[in-house]
């Protein structure tokens, strides 16, 4: 077994494979993008190495440089995870030269099925079923039409050297062939530098299966069974279950001989995915599935089939790849109850699902346990980069039968706290609670089909999500007083009272909420044993504490639960019971929303650009005196001194953009105090 080996590769893969290579006791070396300089897969490893900028290009595809690397940190093999430099024969072919073991197939394995007109030639030699189409070298338009004819319409439009649903266009009609035929080939020709196309048979109800295989360099080779990956958009895959729901013995066995075959007819080595596409118009068939295409690759999916064969497919990898034989035979192999994976990605369900990007200001995940399982690359206080993958993370539930799994996965899904990006985290527990997906109406066009149940308008704060909001401002408010008192110079004054103490008047504070542009004023008054809160339509007595894990316990007119509010600037984001919604908070100049972080340090409430700072070092200032103004979300807000003290520093200059959180004043005691 290896010593220690490199992961060409970042986020969530990288973390995955350190994990188990820990177990394994083996050494691994890191390797990271200026971008990724505090991410989660370099603090994991045991070296970590610097190769370039946070484009990927400069970076994360560098093969020499990570070739480098690894003689330089002695590191005896590479796992590639998936993606970047994972199917890239050339690399693989750079590690065997440089003495480099790549934790992968051969070269000529990764190149027989890098095109996909030639991987179905071959597939037709090895006996594999292909769907009916057109995979020749000719590329005349009119010829193409002429097959598309010949085969009969609807008909897919496929890039040769495709992948990730680019260079697809489906086509219902003659008519319609040049212009989806002219797209794809320019969609081909920018993304792989290949216009080539191949035409298929369109299924109209298509169930995407695949089957994972394994080979070693001894001629074994095995199936770990299926998975169906059905729930997909824009060819992409959201939600992957294994066993395929209603996937008869005969069928299984017929698919996974089949996936076998096509693994050896091109003398692979390690892990890989047969990826079918099956007919389910007259529900699945042992005649009625065509191979579509294998990634010679570690799959993003591979959890379910962990889950549900109890085998670490990772570990398989280091012992095929240092040259070991498979650990079991195709007979030890048997499937145990069901599970599901969703991919928490940080994307915009209602806009197209468009990546999304920013600080992850809340990332709670569910509790994990032996059936519930995240996968991430990320954490809290991490940042959402435009320059990769928006996978926040993977979640995988098991449990002994679909039904259980799905309820499961339900749950976990609704424990799931994101806030500071947009997700399909809602996207998700729609699908995992809509009826159809219960009833495993599946097919490829499931979530097109259902769209306006899964991606429906954002939902709108009720009353309660606004009493929640008010609550924790006051409570934040008490906290942070704490921190605050210990430098006033008179801590017992009514006028520094946490109780908002108000001459001749009842304790209160009041908050101005903007609720779909309408401006609501909530009162919230101090009572011996909580607070009354009062709202235009009604009141109500309330009780509410903040946990450890910055959660809020509350007790509204005897009613008690557990929710969470994210304060963000003027933007307020609640998580109540299996809900998340946002609005904003109407902040005056009046408003000191600067807090003390501990030491002094007077910090940014928001993102935002420093137009104003009032004072300078060494200055004397006196509670609520104005410090810095910052501009965000067209206002100004201004920061004033917490307390009667000197300035110390100041850190920022006017027209400075700063994020939320950044130090801009340290304040110290005044020597009088």
């Amino acid at each position: 077994m290896f010593k220690k080996i490199l992961i060409a590769n970042r986020g969530e893969i990288a973390c995955r494979v350190m994990e188990t290579a820990t177990r394994l006791g083996i050494k691994t070396v890191a390797v990271y993008s200026e971008a990724d300089s505090g991410a989660r897969h370099v603090e994991m490893a045991d070296e970590a190495v610097l190769i370039g900028l946070a484009e990927v290009s400069e970076s994360y595809l560098k093969a020499d440089t990570i070739l480098d690397v690894a003689r330089q940190t002695g590191a005896e093999a590479i796992h590639p995870g998936y993606g970047f430099l994972s199917e890239n024969a050339g690399f693989a072919e750079k590690c065997e030269a440089a003495g480099v073991v790549f934790i992968g197939p051969p070269a000529k394995a990764i190149r027989a099925m890098g095109l996909k007109d030639a991987a179905k030639a071959l597939m037709v030699e090895a006996g594999v079923p292909v769907v009916p189409g057109y995979h020749g070298e000719g590329q005349e338009p009119d010829m193409l039409a002429e097959e598309a004819e010949k085969i009969g319409y609807p008909v897919l439009i496929k890039a040769v050297a495709g992948g990730g649903g680019k260079g697809m266009r489906s086509v219902d009609s003659a008519k319609e062939f040049p212009a989806a035929l002219a797209s794809a080939q320019r969609e081909g020709q920018s993304a792989f530098g290949d216009a080539r196309v191949l035409i298929e048979k369109f299924l109209t109800k298509p169930r995407h299966i695949e089957i994972q295989v394994f080979a070693d360099s001894h001629g074994n080779a095995v199936h770990l069974f299926e998975r169906d990956c059905s729930l997909q958009r824009r060819h992409q895959k959201v939600i992957e279950e294994a066993p395929a729901p209603d996937m008869p013995e005969t069928m299984r066995a017929a698919m996974g001989e089949a996936a076998v075959a096509a693994a050896k007819a091109i003398g692979y080595v390690g892990a890989g995915t047969i990826e079918f596409i099956a007919d389910v118009s007259n529900g699945l068939k042992e005649d009625a599935f065509y191979f579509m295409e294998m990634n010679t690759r570690l799959q993003v999916e591979h959890p379910v089939t962990e889950m549900i064969t109890g085998q670490d497919l990772v570990e398989w990898q280091l012992r095929v790849a240092a040259g070991s034989e498979l650990p079991c035979a195709q007979e030890e192999l048997s499937i145990s109850g069901h599970a599901f994976e969703v991919r928490l990605y940080a994307e915009d369900p209602a806009n197209d699902f468009l990546p999304a990007t920013g600080k992850l200001l809340r990332l709670r995940p569910p509790k994990v346990s032996e059936t519930v399982r995240i996968d991430t690359g990320v954490r809290e206080g991490d940042t959402v980069t435009p320059f990769y993958d928006p996978m926040i993370a993977k979640l995988i539930v098991w449990d002994e039968d679909r039904e259980k799994s799905l309820q499961k996965l339900s749950a976990a899904l609704d424990d799931y706290q994101v806030v500071g990006v947009a997700t399909n985290l809602d996207f998700l527990g729609k699908i995992s609670g809509h009826p159809a997906f219960a009833a495993k109406d599946l097919d490829t066009g499931f979530i097109e089909r259902f769209r306006a149940d899964l991606v429906p308008a954002p939902a709108q704060p009720t009353d309660q999500d606004v009493v929640l909001a008010a609550l924790q401002i006051v409570l934040e408010r008490k906290r942070d007083h704490f921190a605050a008192r210990s430098v006033t110079n008179d801590p017992y004054s009514p006028w520094d009272s946490m109780e908002a103490w108000r001459l001749n008047d009842e304790g209160h504070d009041d908050f101005i909420f903007n609720i779909n542009d309408e401006d609501i004023i909530i009162h919230v008054i101090y009572e011996d044993d909580g607070f009354r809160v009062k709202l235009p339509s009604f009141e109500i007595e309330a009780k509410a504490e903040l946990t450890e894990a910055g959660n809020l316990y509350a007790n509204l007119g005897g009613h008690k639960f557990m929710a969470a509010v994210v304060l963000n600037g003027p933007k307020v984001t609640v998580l109540n019971q299996g809900r998340q919604v946002e609005f904003l908070r109407v902040v005056d100049d009046f408003d000191n929303m600067a807090v003390d972080s501990g030491a002094g340090a007077i910090t940014a409430p928001m993102p935002g650009k420093v137009i104003q700072i009032f004072t300078k070092a060494g200055a004397t200032v006196s509670k609520g005196d104005p410090l810095v103004v910052l501009e965000a979300m067209k206002m100004e807000h201004t920061l004033t001194a917490f307390a009667d003290g000197v300035v110390g520093e100041i850190y920022h200059e006017v027209g400075d953009q700063v994020d939320d959180g950044t130090v801009l004043v340290r304040m110290e005691e005044s020597e009088e105090a």
